[in-house]
């Protein structure tokens, strides 16, 4: 892995350490707007989380595909919430399995979803061109 892999990567993992918390967070919030904080607003973290994620381990892909991609998994995710087989429920049992799989259907996330992957996809085009930068830079050093 080539010095400009490692810093897009190490800023991903970065930005991953930030979110994380802050995602989390939303879940145990208690104050203002508290019921719109831990119901709605997570949305938008969570799918910046996973437009990280991917982008980790798919550095050469767009960001665009990237947040689409999550976009419509997190979508799906949201329609398999009218599902209740036992196998889920057993998944969403625990506190990472209701955190992923989620456990009750609401048309209202959707926009939430649309503007985390929108921010995701900013974030991800961001880390990919300072990444390309810096590369452009060392590599007119170099001559």
């Amino acid at each position: 892995m080539g010095q400009f892999a490692l810093r897009k990567s190490l800023f991903t993992a970065i930005s991953l350490i930030l979110i994380t918390p802050i995602g989390f967070a939303t879940k145990f919030y208690s104050g203002p707007a508290q019921n719109w904080v831990n119901h709605s607003l997570g949305g938008v973290f969570y799918e910046i989380f996973w437009c990280l994620v991917i982008f980790l381990f798919f550095r050469n892909c767009r960001p665009f595909r990237i947040a689409l991609a999550v976009l419509v998994l997190t979508c799906a995710l949201e329609f398999l919430q009218l599902w209740h087989p036992p196998f889920l429920e057993l998944l969403r049992s625990n506190f990472i399995g209701r955190t992923v799989l989620g456990n009750s259907f609401a048309w209202h996330d959707f926009p939430y979803y649309f503007i985390g992957s929108g921010i995701g996809w900013w974030w991800l085009a961001r880390l990919r061109k300072s990444s390309n930068e810096a590369k452009a830079k060392g590599e007119q050093t170099e001559h």
